[in-house]
C-alpha cells in the first residue's frame, strides 16, 4: 500500500493538464507505469485519483456486493460513472478529462491533498471552503473518528 503525504498548489492549463510537482511525482514514482483511474468523488465536490493497484483492491471489494439487490447496483453504477484511466506523462503533467474538470468546478488553480492511498484534486477555491467550513468541528470529528480504545492508537 503506498501513502502519499502533502498538499500542494498547481496550475490547470486550458487543456486540463496539471504538472504534478517533484515532491508528489517522486511518492508516486513505485506506480507510475501501472497508471491510475480518476473519478469523482462520493462526498466532496472534488476528484480522486487512484493508483491502479488501490483501484485494483477496491474493485474487488466492490464486485463481491451482490449485484442482485438494487441498491448495491444503483451503488456501483453511481460509484464508477465517469470513472477514467489516466496516466502521468514523461513530462509530469495528469491530463484531467474534461467532464471531470467541469463536474469538480476545476479551472486553473488546483490543490492536489494527499489522503492516505489516493490524492483528491479540488479547485483551490473548493478546498480552501471545505477546510473552512470543517474547521469548527474538526475537534469533535477527530475525537469521534480516532478516539475509542487507546490501545488503538499509536
Amino acid at each position: 500500500m503506498i501513502n502519499f503525504i502533502g498538499t500542494y498548489d498547481c496550475k490547470a492549463d486550458t487543456k486540463g493538464r496539471v504538472m504534478l510537482p517533484v515532491s508528489l511525482k517522486h511518492q508516486m514514482s513505485p506506480v507510475l507505469s501501472d497508471g491510475f483511474v480518476i473519478k469523482r468523488s462520493v462526498f466532496q465536490p472534488c476528484l480522486e485519483l487512484y493508483p491502479m493497484k488501490e483501484w485494483n483492491l477496491l474493485m474487488e471489494k466492490m464486485n463481491k456486493k451482490n449485484r442482485f439487490l438494487k441498491k448495491n447496483n444503483d451503488f456501483i453504477r453511481r460509484f464508477s460513472a465517469g470513472v477514467k484511466v489516466v496516466e502521468i506523462d514523461a513530462t509530469g503533467r495528469l491530463l484531467i478529462p474534461k467532464n471531470l474538470m467541469d463536474i469538480a468546478k476545476i479551472s486553473k488553480d488546483v490543490v492536489l491533498s494527499s489522503a492516505i492511498n489516493i490524492v483528491e484534486i479540488w479547485d483551490k477555491d473548493s478546498y480552501e471552503k471545505v477546510l473552512e467550513d470543517t474547521a469548527e468541528d474538526f475537534a469533535a470529528l477527530a475525537e469521534e473518528v480516532m478516539g475509542g480504545d487507546d490501545d488503538d492508537v499509536s
